[in-house]
This record gives structure tokens, C-alpha cells and sequence, in this order.
């Protein structure tokens, strides 16, 4: 990505190294959630399902290191990894503000290193990059970034950007009314039936994470050859067919919660290819 001079956010708040009072809470899994979780049951045996299912539920809470009293630090941070983080969300804030209006909210971007205190919970960096949709932030430990890499074998800067760009999906979503919706007729159904709308949930979001690629490269020139490519073999290392059969040897679709690796494929190359929100409606679409 040609990121070089590009505009940073603001809207960055770097809370490395500043630990919060206690561990767990609760926080649904973001996109790399699945990704440290699979790194955890490599090494200890632990079905991967059964440390999902921990994570998205309600944990115990254990004291840890005590919060610093200082305020984290806003603006774009000074290291490169986060100057990176940076320029991708101010990215995203000019697609967005474009294509919602004045309506647009700018979400922010909280770096953090270990486990971090939202307006969702105390959260551990285990679950991986997630948005929190009561206080309108996007929470990230760059960490996540090696282990998608080293551990998927999805490297590149377009595949971190993706990250970003997917969970300001989810705040988009926010925006438009859709988790509020979601969340309540998850609260109505089975556990298969909430699977189920969790699943076209983050589709969508993969779907507003290649609408931002899209005019990233069409009207600002962000876009090298090969970043797309990235991005879709990201989302393929990430689909819950590939994650079950590496870590429990066999696939339950029933238990999905963020697509097969065809699937969010399929809704990341249609934002990518479209550039249209309008295109993204996984929940009217028959075929997934």
C-alpha cells in the first residue's frame, strides 16, 4: 500500500503499555479473535470451540496490573506499525463520511497491548481485534498482526488493513441500526439461529472492508498491484471451515459464526468490486 504522505486520524488512542485494573469481562470475538484462539488451543490441547465459546461469554474476572492514572496518548502515534494503523483509519473516515453523509461518526482506534477496559467489558487480547459498539471504538493489539501472519500465513499490509477496514464495518453497522437489530433477534433465537445472523453479520463487515479498498484505490491510489490479493487470501485464512479443520480435523457449519473462507472471500471481493454499501445486504441475499 502506498501509505507515504498519506493523512493520519486523530482519532487514535494509544494505550500500550497501559494495563486495566482486571482481565476478562466480556467481548465478542473480532476478526482475529479466531486467530489467537487457534494459537492457543495449538499449544495447549484445548478444543478451539470450547475457548470461543469461553470468549464470547460473560469470564471470570481476575485482578491484574493497575490502570495508570496518565491519559492515553491521542493523535497518530510515532512508531511505524501504528502510524500505519493511522493513516488506514483516516482512510476510512473520508470513504465513509463520503458514502454515509453528515450522518457519519467518526469511530476511534484504541491501541492496547495485553488486555484492555472498554465500555463492553474488560477484555483480553485473546479475543482479537473487536468493535465495541457502546462507546463507538475500534480496540486493537498490533500484536495480532504477527500472529495472522506467522501463524494463517497471511502476510502484507493490504491483509492488516483489511482488519481495520472490517471492524469500522461493524461500526457502520452500529450506525445504520443493524447489530442493534441483529443482537435483539439473536436474543429471540436458538443458538444454531444466532449463529446464523452472527455469520451474515461479519460477511457484511468483510463486504464494507472491500467497499473502503475500493474507492481507497479508485480515488486516492492507496492500492498497489497485488494488495487485493492480500486481502483475499486474509479472508480465506480466517473462514471458519479452514480454522475447524486445522484445529479439530473436521467442519460443523452449524457453528460458524463468521463464514466460510468461500464466503468471506466472496463478500470482500464484491465490496472490493462494487463500491457500493447498497451491494453488501448479506441479510436479503438467499445464497451466501
Amino acid at each position: 500500500m502506498r501509505i507515504e504522505g498519506q493523512r493520519e486520524s486523530d482519532n487514535v488512542e494509544d494505550r500500550r503499555g497501559m494495563g486495566p485494573a482486571r482481565v476478562g469481562g466480556v467481548g465478542g470475538l473480532g476478526i482475529g479473535g479466531i486467530v489467537l484462539v487457534l494459537a492457543v488451543s495449538y499449544f495447549t490441547g484445548i478444543n478451539p470451540l470450547t475457548l470461543m465459546n469461553m470468549l464470547n461469554g460473560v469470564q471470570s474476572v481476575t485482578e491484574s496490573s493497575a490502570p495508570s492514572d496518565e491519559p492515553a496518548p491521542t493523535g497518530s502515534p510515532n512508531d511505524q506499525l501504528g502510524k500505519f494503523a493511522s493513516v488506514v483509519l483516516a482512510d476510512t473516515e473520508t470513504t465513509w463520511r463520503q458514502l454515509f453523509g453528515p450522518r457519519y461518526e467518526d469511530p476511534r482506534l484504541v491501541l492496547f497491548t495485553g488486555a484492555v477496559q472498554s465500555a463492553c467489558g474488560t477484555t483480553s487480547s485473546a479475543v482479537g481485534p473487536f468493535y465495541c459498539p457502546v462507546d463507538h471504538k475500534v480496540y486493537l493489539d498490533l500484536s495480532f498482526f504477527n500472529e495472522m501472519s506467522h501463524r494463517l500465513g497471511a502476510p502484507g499490509d493490504f491483509a492488516q488493513a483489511y482488519v481495520i477496514a472490517h471492524e469500522v464495518g461493524h461500526h457502520v453497522q452500529n450506525l445504520m441500526g443493524i447489530a442493534e437489530k441483529v443482537t435483539r433477534l439473536q436474543h429471540q433465537a436458538s443458538e444454531r439461529e444466532g449463529n446464523a445472523l452472527s455469520v451474515r453479520m461479519e460477511l457484511q463487515a468483510d463486504c464494507f472492508a472491500g467497499v473502503w479498498g475500493h474507492h481507497a484505490k479508485r480515488e486516492r491510489n492507496l492500492i498497489e498491484p497485488g494488495d487485493f490479493e492480500e486481502g483475499l487470501k486474509a479472508a480465506a485464512a480466517i473462514g471458519d471451515d479452514r480454522l475447524q479443520k486445522m484445529g479439530q480435523g473436521y467442519v460443523q457449519p452449524e457453528s460458524w459464526t463468521h463464514g466460510s473462507s468461500e464466503q468471506r472471500m466472496t463478500w470482500l471481493r464484491k465490496g472490493l468490486e462494487t463500491g457500493d454499501p447498497k451491494t453488501c445486504d448479506t441479510f436479503a441475499s438467499s445464497r451466501l
